[in-house]
């Protein structure tokens, strides 16, 4: 028996006619967006942002099934929520795990997405076929946060994902208490998506699943990101050959946070118009 989509936390940004739906990244919360809000302009845009489940404010995962599944189910329903509002499709936007769920609410429903925008989607087995030997590196590069993990030290493999991953500032002492918190709270459902990011356990990458997606797709990356992410990028480019990739020089993986100007004007200028 399938469970239920969990009901997730969520709120909009923004006062303008284009509406969004957008899914932030790992041991984020929907607040990550504001600063991309503010750079299409307020005025332009209406984001839907939810917290996905065991972070934010949404309450953790029920345990059952695979997590990008879930979130992907629950993202579902503010997305038929947002499609009847706004009178058709809406654009879909993703940040790093919330890109692979984005993908994933893309191909279960694709006549609610208008246009969809990956943002580093951390779809690691998608470099399998091409760059092989960039998974292999992967893998080996998680296993300082997962020993750590599976040791019991929950806080210090948060702190080693936080590095890996993060803007790089603060410093892990240096932020506060509660959000060091919140991040360790998130940091269990966090290790248990390795299936679906590494081994594609939920099927995203199926022969055809990519190719059949019908709206315009961009895929996105920090010119300064980990390695890992140029496979993924131009892996997932290949099958989709009408799709726009974009780097933005000098930027991480946090590229939407910390360069939200640059990732608004390749947005603003990918959007469908309508």
């Amino acid at each position: 028996m399938t469970s239920l989509p969990q009901e997730v936390y969520h709120r909009s940004f923004g006062t303008g006619a284009r509406a969004v739906l957008a899914v932030h990244c790992s041991l984020a919360h929907s607040g990550a967006w504001r600063g991309l809000v503010a750079a299409l302009g307020e005025d332009q845009v209406r984001f839907e942002a939810f917290d996905m489940l065991s972070h934010g404010k949404s309450p953790d995962w029920d345990g059952q099934g695979l997590l990008q599944q879930r979130n992907a189910e629950a993202g579902l329903l503010l997305l038929e929520a947002l499609v009847a509002r706004a009178g058709g499709p809406v654009d879909l936007v993703g940040h790093s795990f919330g890109a692979t769920v984005a993908l994933a609410m893309a191909e279960m429903r694709p006549e609610l997405v208008r246009s969809l925008v990956m943002i580093e989607p951390v779809l690691f087995a998608a470099a399998q076929v091409q760059y092989p030997e960039a998974l292999v590196q992967m893998r080996a590069d998680h296993q300082a946060v997962r020993a750590p993990y599976e040791a019991g030290d929950v806080e210090h493999a948060t702190r080693l994902f936080n590095r890996a991953w993060g803007t790089g500032y603060p410093k892990w002492p240096d932020l506060p208490e509660r959000a060091r918190a919140a991040m360790v709270r998130s940091f269990p459902a966090v290790m248990d998506c390795d299936s679906q990011v590494y081994d594609d356990a939920v099927g995203l990458l199926a022969p055809g699943a990519l190719e059949a997606l019908p709206m315009p797709v961009l895929v996105m990356q920090g010119g300064a990101t980990q390695p890992i992410m140029s496979a993924v990028t131009e892996a997932l480019s290949a099958r989709m050959p009408e799709a726009q990739v974009a780097v933005i020089e000098g930027a991480g993986h946090m590229v939407p946070v910390t360069h939200p100007e640059a990732v608004a004007e390749v947005i603003g200028n990918f959007w469908p118009e309508g």
